[in-house]
């Protein structure tokens, strides 16, 4: 048998998030950074990284790098003794950097295993379905769902989340509206940056504390949240009319909605700052916040702007909402 390989985007959210959470509507894009899995017939069970190997004698989840595969091998059923290949991952994107590194890999691990096991894979909005049920439940990540549509899909997607904030409590949840806008916008380049601080924060933490505060019906996150998917509905028109100014204001309001509900940090507020002081016309938190992460910036004076980002970013990194989702490599 050959040798199984699939790649998976990042993301960076443009507008709306995180009310994927929240039954609301994300803008989110590809970034040029993928992850990778490959399935590799052996005789025995082994994982690869590019720093080590090893043989795992148990899927119980250790804590290390290799917990997306266990995670994975257990949901779908597999055992140590019954998994006779070696699995081999790696990844572009920073590690818990607010980009959705994490579920770009387990989409690719989950995609070489489906790939194994049944010769091809489930519709995509099935399978962005299946791996959230993984990262959710078997490694206890609080999560929505824009990571997992925009593995399976790239590129630069609406995305529409209504009747989801059960969190697939719900057996007859439906599936997300999905419209891709990158024909639309016919190879127009997008004016937006990325930059990362490099700090690593674990993105279930910040988004269990909103999640528990809206579940109790605190009256400023259940309207906030509202609000913030309402502004990607707003800002499908602007993006499509190329509109900089007005998506940039709906960006800054998502930002500091979510600042106000305490979902931002310190350093990710001074990358803001800094972005608006030189030259941006928006700014907010691309994924999670807390400690570290990304911002997502919009300018049209990227000469005056990233310059004065790269004394405080770790990396700046483009948007690519042309490139593509989930992918056999």
């Amino acid at each position: 048998m050959e040798a199984i390989r699939y790649s998976a985007p990042g993301r960076a959210g443009i507008i709306g998030n995180p009310s994927d959470m929240y039954g609301g509507t994300v803008i989110s894009c590809a970034v040029p950074l993928r992850a990778r899995c490959t399935l590799e017939p052996a005789d025995h069970l082994s994982f690869q990284s590019p720093i080590r190997a090893i043989k795992p004698d148990t899927l119980e989840l250790q804590g290390d790098e290799f917990d997306l595969c266990r995670a994975a091998l257990a949901e779908l059923g597999y055992s140590v003794e019954h998994a006779p290949f070696t699995l081999r991952i790696e990844s572009d994107i920073p590690v818990q950097s607010g980009l959705a590194g994490s579920s770009a890999l387990l989409t690719a691990i989950v995609a070489c295993l489906l790939h194994y096991q049944e010769g091809e894979l489930p519709p995509l909005p099935h399978l962005a379905e299946q791996v959230r049920r993984i990262e959710a439940h078997r490694l206890g990540v609080s999560c929505g769902y824009q990571d997992f549509y925009m593995a399976v899909f790239g590129g630069i997607q609406v995305m529409e989340f209504r009747d989801k904030e059960g969190l697939g409590s719900d057996a007859q949840e439906p599936l997300a509206t999905i419209e891709a806008l990158s024909s639309y916008l016919r190879g127009v380049s997008l004016p937006l940056w990325l930059a990362t601080t490099g700090g690593q924060r674990f993105s279930g933490a910040v988004h269990r504390s909103l999640r528990s505060r809206w579940e109790e019906g605190e009256r400023a996150v259940v309207e906030g949240m509202a609000r913030i998917g309402r502004l990607a509905r707003e800002a499908k028109r602007a993006l499509l009319e190329q509109n900089w100014q007005r998506l940039a204001g709906l960006m800054n309001e998502n930002y500091a909605l979510i600042r106000e509900l305490g979902g931002s940090g310190e350093t990710l507020d001074t990358l803001v700052q800094v972005a608006l002081a030189n030259g941006a016309l928006g700014a907010k938190l691309a994924g999670a916040g807390g400690a570290g992460g990304t911002i997502i910036v919009l300018t049209l004076q990227p000469q005056q702007t990233l310059p004065a980002l790269r004394e405080h970013a770790e990396q700046i990194i483009p948007v690519a909402p042309y490139a593509p989702g989930l992918i056999r490599c």
